[in-house]
């Protein structure tokens, strides 16, 4: 998987951020990841796309090759939206396919909200405008400060420790890979997560996680094209929530709900890449 770095300034210029741009002869995908996550994240879907779409994947700030924030009140998913629409503009950019990942799918809600033209199909990985405090909860407890690891098989096993509920069925080398997405080696040598765990500060916040109200940017996007990805046993995203997804939107929506996972799937699960495949198929432009 080749990429060109893309370097582009934050959209209060205060900030160096970093993306990756596949290159592809397709529509545009705007991929963004999760709380915890960096663009790495998405190399397992990456896989099955490169080359039929244009991927853009970016690192948020204070994650992966972005510079972290001097202000932790800035990590907040309306912050993170106003760095995208900085980031399309970089590489001039006027329409994309959105992709999100938890935290990654809010945003896309917010977007679609503010500018709904330029967002012509949407893809949500086990997110939705109604939280269950149940996972947010979960989150709250492992997101923040931790030790750094002095390898990469405790780097591997420290991830299993804190994803295998959601992930069954995952082997000594999967770990191993999920461990190299989300983590990285330090100057000394040593091995830590790959975010700020000043990321942790927003839970403190109301809306530093979501905003209190997320129906009304569902039904803001009422009209485009969905397709929501589920991990079966989520903690985040119940089935109630889904079911008022679909009868309150109006345009096409598709649904996979996928079995051993929980939030949030990885994207690389077959039933996931068929949906996702077809869906882009269908909508993307």
């Amino acid at each position: 998987m080749t990429y060109r770095e893309h370097r582009f300034r934050s959209a209060d210029d205060r900030l160096d951020l970093f993306a990756r741009d596949y290159p592809g002869d397709g529509p545009v995908l705007l991929m963004m990841h999760g709380l915890t996550r960096n663009s790495a994240d998405f190399e397992p879907l990456v896989a099955h796309l490169e080359g039929r779409y244009r991927l853009i994947v970016p690192d948020q700030r204070g994650r992966g090759l972005s510079q972290n924030d001097p202000d932790a009140a800035n990590y907040r998913p309306d912050t993170y939206s106003h760095d995208m629409f900085t980031l399309l503009s970089s590489l001039e950019i006027e329409t994309a396919n959105l992709v999100g990942t938890s935290m990654g799918g809010l945003m896309s809600m917010v977007m679609v909200a503010m500018q709904p033209e330029r967002f012509p199909s949407i893809v949500l990985n086990d997110i939705g405008p109604e939280i269950d405090d149940a996972g947010l909860g979960r989150i709250a407890k492992f997101v923040g400060p931790r030790g750094a690891m002095t390898d990469w098989a405790e780097a591997a096993e420290r991830t299993r420790a804190l994803n295998q509920h959601a992930l069954r069925g995952l082997d000594a080398d999967d770990w191993l890979a999920f461990a190299r997405r989300t983590c990285r080696e330090t100057e000394a040598g040593e091995i830590e997560f790959a975010y700020d765990p000043r990321i942790a500060d927003a839970f403190a916040e109301p809306e530093g996680v979501a905003p209190v109200d997320l129906w009304p940017l569902w039904n803001a996007m009422s009209a485009h094209p969905v397709l929501l990805v589920r991990g079966e046993t989520s903690d985040l995203l119940s089935r109630e929530t889904v079911a008022r997804m679909e009868r309150e939107h109006a345009g096409p929506f598709a649904f996979v709900d996928l079995p051993e996972r929980g939030h949030a799937p990885i994207l690389d699960e077959p039933e996931a890449v068929a949906a996702i495949t077809r869906f882009l198929s269908e909508h993307a432009r």
